[in-house]
């Protein structure tokens, strides 16, 4: 399979300034769970609460509801893992799940719960942006380690630089300066010259139409609707208004920041005013989901509204990816879903930072994430493994299931790329890979 090189020498820095932020299978636990209900629901894994303690953070319900259904699974199956070969520190580890609904009120009333009540050391979340945002103001000042899986904004990187986190803040999702350049790269190969864009009007939508305009530009490309940007309201029903404006103007793609949910509103609309005909549409990881191009639908014509469409999504090739996969197919059938290896990842790092701290503090977690996955200990893709060799004294550098997870000390990863299209059976399948370096 070809890969595509795109060029750093756009410049990283100068892209993820001044940008706003960005984004972006089964959610029950295991059958030895122990589930309790609040607002937000949560659920305890254990009721044994002597040891390490995390919580996640993730959307079951709301607009990333398909995609964080598929995340969610990946926490409670790590955490089941490790305590079966022996847990952290001696003890097994507990987690506490909430539903984040998409929603960043509901993500800080979460966060605050998990902090406060359920004092957590660390937690797996969120995907949005936004709702990380909120999120990590409370985890901050609380000491709680966030590590998220999936929010992929710029600005969490200048936030880091200048100590806004204090070192509570890491991701296992590369940011979208590097998928916007390879968006814009593959835009670019694929010989798109004219290109407009339409965006669901948050962090993850605003920033990554402000990341893939200037990369585009600087590419040679032209942004048809860069003056008269089309963002959508999140919250909104009707998309009539939205489509129009997007394909105005006779470009040859369309690049749609979306949600799912919302996302497949605004392309029926488009279809239904015949707008879409000879356009190509683009799309990112917001709407990477397998029953995405039946939210979409079908033509008049019985075919996919989405037939033919493409789009990039953080990919996972890392050395632990095989083994992962394994034991989702043994514990719960079938294959994970999107970003369901970075959030195994996220919570591995967790246990294992506060493993080689020998402490079950947030404290402890944050002053070892780069220990435990970029240092210069002995490469180790099973995470019984690793613990193993911490107990031991031993330095470890964890290899992940997303990829080598080697965090920065901006909390951030590089990651890889995968070129997704909708095939005519609305079946969605990978076709490429594209590498930012």
């Amino acid at each position: 399979m070809a890969k595509i090189r795109v060029s750093l020498a756009l410049s990283i820095a100068t892209l993820a300034s001044g940008f706003l932020l960005a984004a972006c299978e089964n959610p029950n636990p295991p059958s030895s769970t122990e589930s309790s209900t609040t607002s937000p629901s949560a659920t305890n894994t254990t009721s044994d609460t002597k040891g390490l303690k995390i919580g996640s953070l993730l959307p079951t319900t709301g607009d990333l509801a398909s995609i964080g259904q598929q995340m969610v699974g990946s926490v409670p199956l790590l955490v089941d893992t490790v305590n079966a070969c022996g847990g952290v520190n001696g003890e097994k580890v507990t987690l506490v799940q909430v539903d984040d609904q998409t929603d960043p009120k509901a993500g800080a009333a979460g966060m605050t719960k998990l902090a406060t009540l359920d004092k957590v050391a660390g937690v797996v979340g969120s995907f949005a942006s936004s709702v990380s945002t909120a999120a990590v103001s409370v985890a901050v000042p609380n000491k709680v380690m966030l590590i998220s899986p999936g929010s992929t904004s710029p600005v969490f990187t200048d936030k880091a630089k200048k100590g806004d986190f204090q070192g509570f803040w890491a991701r296992t999702a590369p940011p979208d300066t590097y998928q916007a350049l390879a968006l814009a790269q593959l835009a670019k190969k694929k010989g798109f010259k004219r290109v407009s864009t339409v965006v669901i009007n948050n962090d993850y939508g605003v920033g990554f139409e402000k990341a893939f305009v200037e990369t585009f530009e600087k590419l040679g490309g032209t942004v048809v609707n860069k003056d008269k940007p089309v963002r959508y309201d999140p919250k909104a029903q009707t998309f009539d208004t939205e489509a129009t404006a997007a394909f105005a103007g006779k470009p040859d793609a369309v690049l749609g920041v979306l949600y799912a949910e919302t996302g497949s509103l605004f392309l029926k609309a488009a279809y239904q005013q015949g707008v879409t005909k000879g356009v190509q549409i683009l799309l990112t990881d917001g709407v990477k989901s397998s029953t995405f191009p039946d939210q979409v639908g079908k033509g008049s014509d019985g075919k996919y509204i989405l037939s033919g469409a493409i789009g990039t999504v953080p990919g996972s090739s890392g050395p632990g990816l095989e083994n992962f996969n394994k034991l989702w197919q043994e514990k719960k059938g079938g294959s994970p879903g999107e970003y369901a290896p970075q959030s195994w990842d996220a919570a591995a790092l967790l246990v294992l930072a506060a493993q080689a701290a020998k402490d079950n503090t947030g404290v402890g977690i944050s002053s070892n994430i780069r220990e435990v996955s970029a240092g210069s200990g002995t490469p180790v893709s099973d995470v019984c493994e690793g613990l193993k060799l911490l107990k031991a004294g031993k330095q470890i550098n964890y290899q992940g299931a997303s990829g080598d997870v080697d965090v920065d000390a901006n909390g951030d990863v590089i990651g890889t790329y995968d070129v997704w299209t909708v095939g005519d059976d609305g079946k969605i399948k990978v076709i490429d890979k594209v590498s930012p370096k």
